[in-house]
């Protein structure tokens, strides 16, 4: 099977399991957080006291013609360094979905031209939230004639967090049960008890962590889908007094 047969059969599967704007909304709110859990070194070097701003407009014009494969979720961060000379950087993120022959060409791209862009550092970072152990790119780049132009990139695999989901739901960190609800989505996928299982769990811990009554869907910002819409009803009538009172351990 290609990669690109790949990505075809696994965003069939997961057309129901909306990923792409929780990602997005994720990354933004709790971009801290975002990176201390998935880059710890490159978030020691940030100076969290300066402001960072999101450059998503700006990602678009740069890269509008350079559309290499789909994704979940692309953002163009500006920060402050807490030493150096060029303490004003640029941080390029990628959440990947799918296995994708063209993604470390993309990232590539997009180094290069935000650098033509800005001329200031570009630190490129992906998380890969596909469900392939073993595809894990981590550069691009050729040689020709005595010339060599490369980068190389961090990234975050999900699967390695695989058997360590009660761990994730432990943490403080939001992105800690972000990943641990990206997981259990991937893991009860045409498994509609196992799934409802899972968000019960989910709002459970976010409750007794004092988050709102907002519908569990959404609890988070991060959602687990449920496919079927008989179960979806089933789901939602279910969110009665006496769940909420299971929730609250009452």
């Amino acid at each position: 099977m290609t990669e690109q047969d790949d990505e075809r059969m696994v965003s069939t599967e997961t057309l129901n399991d909306d990923y792409d704007s929780p990602w997005k909304d994720a990354v933004e709110h709790y971009f801290p957080e975002f990176m201390v859990f998935y880059f710890p070194d490159a978030y020691a070097e940030i100076d969290w006291s300066k402001e960072h701003v999101f450059l998503d407009q700006e990602l678009r014009a740069v890269v509008q013609d350079a559309e290499l494969g789909k994704r979940f979720v692309d953002k163009l961060v500006r920060v402050t360094l807490l030493n150096g000379d060029e303490n004003r950087i640029y941080i390029h993120i990628e959440v990947q979905g799918t296995r994708q022959t063209e993604f470390a060409e993309r990232m590539f791209v997009y180094n290069y031209r935000l650098y033509d862009r800005y001329r200031r550092p570009i630190a490129s970072m992906a998380v890969l939230a596909d469900e392939h152990e073993q595809w894990k790119p981590t550069s691009y780049g050729f040689e020709t004639l005595g010339c060599k132009h490369t980068l190389e990139f961090p990234v975050a695999k999900l699967t390695d967090y695989h058997d360590k989901v009660n761990e994730l739901l432990a943490s403080d960190n939001a992105f800690a049960l972000i990943t641990a609800a990206h997981i259990l989505t991937q893991q009860t996928r045409k498994k509609n008890q196992a799934r409802f299982e899972a968000k019960l769990r989910l709002v459970r811990i976010l409750y007794q962590r004092h988050w709102t009554k907002q519908p569990p869907a959404k609890a988070g910002g991060f959602e687990l889908r449920t496919e079927s819409p008989d179960t979806r009803r089933l789901y939602d009538a279910s969110w009665s007094p006496s769940v909420w009172c299971s929730i609250e351990l009452c």
